[in-house]
């Protein structure tokens, strides 16, 4: 797990799980300036590791956190959007 999280993108990707009620891969991939490519194998490895959960509706696989997935972004989004000094 943390080969994969002490990266920036993978960590962005997953808060940016958590704040999207209804996220989606593409969505999701410009939100943290990745090709969709990178961004869905980044999130097939966190399926594997028990952190989202893929949801299909029709055609769009939409992304969900498990309740780790959950905790672990709650972490890294303080970690990364917290303001130190006035600055994100």
């Amino acid at each position: 797990m943390e080969t994969l999280f002490f990266r920036e993108k993978p960590a962005r990707l997953l808060v940016y799980v958590k704040r999207d009620q209804k996220a989606y891969a593409s969505t999701l991939a410009k939100r943290i300036d990745c090709t969709y490519a990178h961004t869905v194998k980044l999130l097939d490895r966190m399926q594997q590791m028990g952190l989202v959960n893929f949801d299909r509706s029709g055609r769009i696989k939409y992304i969900t956190l498990t309740s780790t997935g959950n905790d672990l972004a709650e972490h890294f989004e303080s970690l990364i959007f917290r303001k130190l000094n006035g600055r994100k």
